[in-house]
């Protein structure tokens, strides 16, 4: 029998990861035929089955699971001594892949990418923007960037970028055809863009005075997947957008969007960079993590 190789092992481990060819086919650079048939070579060379696969589904047979379980520390363990040898560069180097939400990608994390890639040349970064609740550990993510509420328990997480606010704005025109609201109850009524969550949820508009907060679910004729899509319909007078003042800064002091309600919209803590604590950090996330700290603390 030929002997199994580490590379075989690896194709194994991140179909297990991902239980999803094509994700595991894009993680290795490889196609996804290629990927099945190697999978294929090795279950040839075991004499067992791995994966029970369907059109629809891939999962791990009980002889699956149980090599998944043997053999991911060893490999974790392999990584993370290969990672120590970046303590004997000069600078990190290597791939660091972050998931965060849209916004998160869009107002905080670029900017803070553009600058730290020019500070380390060696680093690719590769950032995926998702509003899904993603675990970073199982999607081969090595960091992520959500909403400090949204994180689990077994993270480290860390604040990064300012303090943020959200607002709700509309054309100027829009309050010539409808009433001003003065409170949040006033938006029930009104048209509103709404936002909906992956999950399939409805994002409930958040406001907060003098101790008191509410959630106020809107109703109207446009329904959007995307925060930073909103801004568009909302100049065009389709209804009120909420959505974070940096993205309408612009639009309110020029005078196409008009904010309304702003003694209810108070500042609250902004975006986390999250990682796991159950593992040696990668020095390429190390340097991140202290760009990052560094970055927060000069705003």
């Amino acid at each position: 029998m030929k002997p199994v190789s580490a590379a075989d092992l690896n194709v194994f481990l991140s179909i297990a990861a991902h239980l999803s060819f094509s994700r595991a086919a894009v993680e290795l650079g490889l196609s996804p035929s290629a990927l099945s048939h190697a999978l294929r070579a090795l279950e040839e060379r075991l004499g067992v089955r791995l994966f029970n696969r369907t059109t629809r589904s891939v999962a791990l047979t009980e002889a699956g699971e149980r090599l998944y379980s043997r053999i991911k520390p060893a490999f974790r363990d392999i990584d993370d001594a290969l990672e120590d040898l970046n303590q004997f560069r000069d600078t990190p180097s290597g791939t660091l892949r972050i998931n965060a939400g849209r916004a998160a990608a869009q107002l905080v994390l670029l900017p803070l990418a553009s600058r730290f890639l020019e500070a380390y040349p060696d680093v690719t970064l590769e950032i995926s923007a998702d509003d899904a609740l993603v675990d970073v550990v199982s999607s081969g993510y090595d960091a992520g960037v959500r909403f400090g509420e949204r994180l689990e328990a077994d993270m480290v997480s860390l604040p990064i970028g300012p303090y943020l606010r959200s607002v709700v704005v509309a054309a100027p025109g829009f309050f010539e055809r409808h009433p001003v609201p003065q409170k949040p109850e006033d938006l029930h009524g009104l048209p509103c863009i709404r936002h909906r969550f992956p999950s399939g949820n409805f994002y409930r508009w958040e406001f907060e005075r003098g101790g008191m907060q509410l959630e106020i679910e809107v109703g109207g004729p446009l329904t959007l997947g995307d925060v930073g899509l909103m801004v568009g319909p909302a100049l065009q007078g389709v209804g009120l957008a909420y959505v974070f003042e940096e993205m309408v800064a612009e639009h309110i002091a020029e005078g196409r969007l008009v904010q309304v309600l702003g003694d209810w919209c108070p500042y609250y803590p902004g975006l986390h960079l999250y990682y796991p604590s159950r593992r040696q950090v990668p020095a390429v996330l190390k340097a991140f993590i202290d760009f990052a700290r560094a970055a927060r603390q000069e705003q």
